[in-house]
């Protein structure tokens, strides 16, 4: 007996799975664009988990790496060591690290203007995650809105209240129709405000690496000036002697 019960439970819930799959197919073109929708967003998800990953941005290592190396005027292993890092701030200090260039403001503001560059970049490659939040609810709401209207068409030509399957059968394609333009919004919002917090995040991070180096230079170009001479009394007073009165 449980044998038979649990088969019939099964073969329930094959029943009702099937069914859902065969509301999903006559959900009408909503549906279709929707699937789209969902395409789109699945696509743009994996490329920049690839891609907007933190040793693609800011990796751990290479400031460590790339301020000892220019702590040690090695600027050819500095020059070698950021070409190896295909990254955001690998570039960043390939700009600061330049040589013969004493204006650290202009190297800053370049090095901000990089960082900025390719964080908005990745921003924009994110933000069709963000168009499929706001479409797909839109989408499913107009599928909803047809459905409704196909529900009440039945009544007005069938009578009375009509067909009831018939009837159903338009509720349930509005329903359906929302039902899944939000299972697709809702996780691309998700996803839209997770990738921009990643962004802020190395943003900072980047800011701060550039903190670290501009003070690094201003260090080494103090220690570079020479001492400033205090003056000779002695030349003093022989200007004096010579002057006229």
């Amino acid at each position: 007996m449980a044998g038979l019960a649990l088969l019939l439970g099964t073969s329930a819930a094959q029943a009702q799975a099937l069914d859902f799959v065969d509301q999903l197919l006559a959900g009408g073109m909503g549906i279709v664009v929707i699937s789209a929708l969902s395409l789109l967003m699945v696509a743009v998800a994996l490329e920049r988990f690839v891609h907007f990953r933190q040793a693609r941005v800011v990796p751990d290592r290479l400031s460590g790496v790339a301020l000892q190396l220019w702590r040690d005027k090695d600027h050819a292993a500095l020059q070698q060591v950021l070409q190896a890092s295909d990254s955001t701030l690998a570039r960043v200090f390939a700009h600061l690290a330049r040589p013969g260039v004493h204006d650290t403001r202009a190297l800053g503001e370049g090095a901000a203007d990089i960082a900025s560059l390719e964080l908005r970049v990745h921003q924009q490659k994110a933000y069709p995650l963000a168009v499929v939040a706001t479409v797909a609810p839109i989408v499913g709401l107009l599928g909803t809105v047809i459905g409704m209207i196909e529900a009440f068409h039945v009544i007005a030509f069938s009578g009375a209240m009509g067909d009831p399957a018939l009837l159903a059968g338009g509720i349930s394609k509005a329903l359906v129709n929302t039902a899944a333009g939000l299972s697709v919004a809702l996780p691309a919002l998700g996803l839209h405000h997770y990738f921009k917090n990643r962004q802020m995040m190395f943003g900072l991070a980047l800011e701060r690496h550039i903190q670290v180096w501009m003070q690094e230079r201003l260090l080494q170009a103090s220690a570079a000036e020479p001492p400033a001479r205090a003056p000779d009394p002695g030349a003093k007073g022989a200007r004096d002697a010579h002057s006229p009165g």
